[in-house]
């Protein structure tokens, strides 16, 4: 696979920016936002989705963390 061009890079995180843009708009329902997760996954790098959501959850899980909202899951005890 040859490297993205400097064209082709941005039209792949213009697509993931739509993406990120319209889940927030819409409290993380995906089912509103499948048109652009399509143009998401057909202008970035299969390697780049997989990054690109692990960063996305990644980045909400330290914001409920520095926000105090974070609850971790609750351990079975023995």
């Amino acid at each position: 696979m040859a490297a993205p061009t400097a064209k082709e890079r941005k039209a792949c995180w213009d697509a993931r920016d739509q993406y990120w843009h319209c889940l927030d708009s819409n409290r993380d329902d995906d089912t509103k936002c499948q048109a652009l997760r399509h143009c998401f996954e057909s202008r970035c790098p299969q390697q780049w989705l997989k990054y690109f959501d692990k960063r996305r959850d990644y980045l909400k899980f330290k914001e409920k963390l520095e926000m105090g909202e974070y609850q971790p899951p609750e351990t079975q005890k023995s």
